[in-house]
């Protein structure tokens, strides 16, 4: 079994879970999102005691090949966010 879970199905279920009108539900998921969003532009890091843990991460300047011309190009250092399950998160999938 499939399931794709969006915005709005979450916001729906959150609504459903907790009695918050869909308006609520919907204000509620959109401050979650904006405060990790926010850390993680500040540098921060956020736990969410047994789910995981959002970070930053630099990945390293490299050397590498346009796979379409074979030319080879320089790649800058980026940084990229990254999302570590928690020991709870990965043994309720097992």
């Amino acid at each position: 079994m499939v399931i794709d879970l969006n915005k709005k199905a979450l916001t729906d279920i959150v609504s459903d879970k907790t009695g918050l009108t869909k308006k609520a539900a919907i204000d509620a998921v959109d401050a979650v999102f904006e405060t990790i969003t926010e850390t993680l532009h500040k540098g921060g890091k956020v736990d969410i005691y047994g789910f995981g843990k959002f970070e930053v991460k630099n990945r390293a300047a490299r050397n590498g090949v346009n796979p379409i011309t074979k030319e080879k190009m320089y790649i800058n250092e980026v940084k990229i966010p990254s999302f570590k399950a928690s020991k709870n998160l990965k043994d309720s999938v097992k």
